[in-house]
């Protein structure tokens, strides 16, 4: 009765699909033009990427840092390390640059060389001075500024680790954004049509190679490239699966229709991210080629299908409601597999991940009702395909190809199962060596002149990485009490002595500057006062930074003087090595700082960034069984047998373990864009799976329930579609790995390499298991067959 029912319902649909041609395009139409219009609210992200669900416990404390301290990903960083910088001439083209920088309203400010203050003692106001550290009037002499140069690198060992490397003779300047501008457009069109042309400017000048860094000018770049790429992707997909599509049927008219609904599924999905408000990010930049992707196997089944019933009886309209009757259903679950892939993602609790997935589920289902609706409308309108257009049928290749998987299967189970064995025992040898990384830059591009300037500054300043910790005293001007001070330096100590972490910077630092001050800019005193000195050394210090704009240190004690901050930089280390880091840090700080007065709290972009990508390596497993599970329901719902959802699963999970053990074996670590791999392409790859049981089914209600000739049956018709879909999502997910992206590069190569066995394991293992779990129905076949 069940199945009467479901026949009868996609009979009547395929009617009124096929009575309602016209309205039904002019309505396509319509929705076409209307995401269209969407795609007037789409514009580029312009902050990080945050893994972890607001919730969690990392997202608080960096909220709470925010909260007092405002965004920390602010500064820009301009450095060189070149012998000839002290010059007249070069030194007149850096204060042109940085005095033109200051003007920008994007910019709060820039501590550079020409603008650099020291501290002073003013003995009659009992106060320190911030007097300017080189006179402009003797810039032009060139002695003058060998002498500056020395004073620098060996008088102010305040800014060393800030604005100069002492041993390598490397300088910086320090460029702090407007915070409320640095999350905006604007920061955008500052870097891109501002800050790059005067260094462009500066560098053709003076021949000295600048290195730029710093959290918004990679965002910056790193956005430009992406958008840049966006084309790339959509232009190499279609190309690729047309290019593909055209050697499988050898029809113009086929491969155009096919181009054509793909277009609208592109235009769909960007006005699906319009429609939402959502940003373009790393990862919805990759939904419109992955509908292309995934789209085009809509496309590949409903077409064969339709060709073969034109083979089969030559009646148009015969062929046309079979398409949509005998196919609908099991595409229909084959884009709710990978829909499922898609949207197992949402329940990961990250905000980026359920944007993705929200949209691509919702995208897949929306290419498959296209495919449904376009392929027959537009198929009705046109002559029957001619004889070169099913010679693709009998193609030498496909024959061979599929009386060798019959040959295998028919005879050779046993030798499939101890391939299967063996593949899947040395795959989990590979997933016990899986690591997990997470990196703010080591998605990005390796190519990008701004990941060397990276290089440069792990190696000049120990990296750009912010790591802040937050300490709060629990008392109103608890910070500038000597034994709070003494606390933090010896943090700041422990901090200094780790080689990941760059030189702290903290008000510590201008405590110690004003000591030296103090004692007339000897930098032999550049350390803590004394419980003697401590009262009127800090008092001078106070009076110095008092309504100060210029002074960098203000930023670093709140206005209340009950919360301090201690910022570094870390360079890009794996999730295992900052794990070691923070475990370090949290040690000395239990030591220090006690619990009942003081409540110290790591953060920072990088920090989490690292526990996002953890967080979503240990929620890879719940989102991956979450999926299987969900598949599992549907199927059992459309086949009514435990035995062939078993053998889809069991086909199915094979190609995910050899995809994670060469993932071991070769070094790749789960990261935020590998994660995503396994998801979506379980979902993908069971699609063969289901279309092949699907027709299964079929068969074995006509063949009175013989197994083995419904097996080869439906092994003969489906080999067809799962060899073409399957060889255009392998190449048409290639494409990704044009990519400067090493993220977006991995997603696309492991989705292949994950797809190619998931091929052969259709093709080969799954009809090989129903055989097995049917071996008593075989037999009796056998022994029916030996009596006649």
């Amino acid at each position: 009765m069940k199945n009467t029912v479901q026949v009868g319902f996609w009979e009547k649909l395929a009617r009124i699909i096929l009575k309602n041609r016209i309205t039904i395009l002019v309505i396509l139409s319509a929705l076409t033009l209307f995401f269209g219009y969407q795609w007037k609210n789409l514009s580029m992200t312009y902050t990080e990427a945050n893994l972890l669900p607001k919730d969690h416990i990392a997202n608080k404390d960096y909220q709470k840092f925010l909260d007092k301290f405002g965004e920390e990903g602010n500064l820009i960083v301009i450095g060189f390390k070149d012998p000839k910088f002290f010059t007249p001439k070069n030194y007149a083209a850096w204060t042109e640059l940085m005095n033109g920088l200051k003007k920008a309203k994007e910019v709060d400010l820039v501590i550079s060389l020409n603008d650099l203050k020291k501290l002073e003692k003013d003995t009659v106001n009992q106060k320190f001075v911030l007097a300017p550290f080189i006179e402009e009037s003797k810039a032009l002499d060139a002695n003058y500024l060998k002498s500056v140069q020395y004073d620098l690198f060996h008088n102010l060992p305040f800014y060393e680790g800030l604005l100069f490397n002492k041993e390598s003779g490397s300088v910086r300047s320090a460029i702090y954004m407007n915070k409320a501008l640095v999350n905006t457009a604007e920061r955008k069109t500052f870097i891109l049509n501002d800050l790059v042309p005067k260094i462009d400017k500066f560098e053709k000048t003076t021949g000295i190679d600048l290195k730029v860094s710093g959290m918004p000018y990679i965002r910056t770049i790193n956005a430009d490239n992406m958008k840049g790429e966006i084309g790339l992707f959509i232009g190499a997909s279609l190309l690729t699966v047309s290019l593909i599509f055209f050697f499988f049927f050898r029809s113009f008219r086929a491969t155009f229709i096919s181009i054509c609904i793909l277009i609208v599924g592109v235009t769909w999905s960007f006005g699906t991210l319009g429609l939402f408000g959502y940003k373009i990010t790393i990862l919805t930049a990759i939904i419109p080629p992955l509908i292309i992707v995934i789209g085009i196997t809509n496309c590949i089944f409903l077409i064969n299908k339709y060709q073969q019933e034109i083979k089969l009886h030559n009646n148009q309209a015969k062929a046309l409601q079979r398409v949509i009757s005998k196919i609908g259903s099991s595409t229909l679950m084959t884009n709710l597999t990978a829909a499922i892939g898609f949207a197992t993602l949402m329940i990961t609790g990250n905000e980026l991940l359920f944007e993705f997935g929200l949209v691509t589920s919702i995208n897949v289902l929306s290419v498959y009702t296209l495919t449904l609706f376009i392929v027959p409308i537009i198929y009705s309108f046109m002559p029957l395909p001619k004889e070169k257009h099913l010679y693709h049928l009998d193609k030498t290749y496909i024959s061979t190809l599929l009386n060798t998987v019959t040959t295998i299967v028919k005879g050779k189970k046993t030798i499939v199962y101890c391939i299967y064995a063996v593949l899947f025992l040395v795959s989990l040898n590979g997933v016990r060596q899986m690591k997990v990384s997470g990196s703010l830059i080591g998605e990005m591009p390796k190519s990008a002149s701004f990941f060397k300037d990276i290089l440069f500054y792990e190696k000049e300043f120990n990296g750009v990485m912010p790591l802040e910790i937050m300490i709060d005293t629990k008392k109103k001007k608890g910070v500038m009490k000597p034994s709070t001070i003494r606390k933090m330096d010896e943090l700041q100590n422990t901090i200094s002595e780790i080689p990941e972490l760059a030189k702290p910077v903290s008000v510590v630092n201008l405590v110690k500057y004003a000591k030296q001050a103090f004692y007339n800019g000897n930098p032999e005193y550049y350390q803590l006062p004394t419980s003697q000195e401590q009262t009127f050394i800090l008092g001078y210090a106070k009076n110095a930074t008092k309504n100060s704009k210029e002074n960098l240190m203000k930023a670093y004690v709140d206005s209340t003087g009950q919360y301090a901050r201690i910022t570094t930089f870390m360079k890009d280390i794996g999730t295992d090595e900052m794990a070691k880091v923070e475990g370090k840090l949290r040690k000395k700080i239990d030591e220090i700082f006690p619990k009942d007065r003081y409540e110290v709290t790591i953060t920072g972009k990088a920090l989490v960034f690292q526990k996002g990508t953890t967080y979503l390596a240990h929620n890879l497993i719940e989102s991956l069984l979450f999926a299987i599970l969900t598949i599992a329901i549907l199927m059992l719902y459309l086949f009514r047998s435990f035995k062939m959802v078993a053998a889809s699963l069991i086909t199915n999970i094979l190609p995910l373990c050899i995809t994670s053990g060469l993932m071991g074996y070769f070094g790749i670590p789960l990261k935020p864009s590998t994660i995503l791999v396994f998801s979506i392409a379980f979902g993908i790859s069971v699609d063969n799976a289901i279309q092949f049981m699907a027709k299964y089914k079929h068969d074995l209600m006509q063949n009175k329930g013989k197994v083995k000739k419904s097996v080869f049956s439906a092994l003969r018709e489906t080999g067809v579609s799962t060899f073409y879909t399957s060889v255009v999502l392998i190449l048409g997910f290639a494409t990704f790995t044009l990519s400067s992206f090493s993220g977006t590069i991995a997603l696309g190569g492991l989705i292949s390499c994950t797809l190619v066995f998931a091929m052969f394991a259709n093709l080969v293992v799954l009809p090989s298991l129903v055989l097995t779990f049917e071996k008593k129905k075989t037999r009796k076949e056998e022994l029916e067959s030996l009596e006649k």
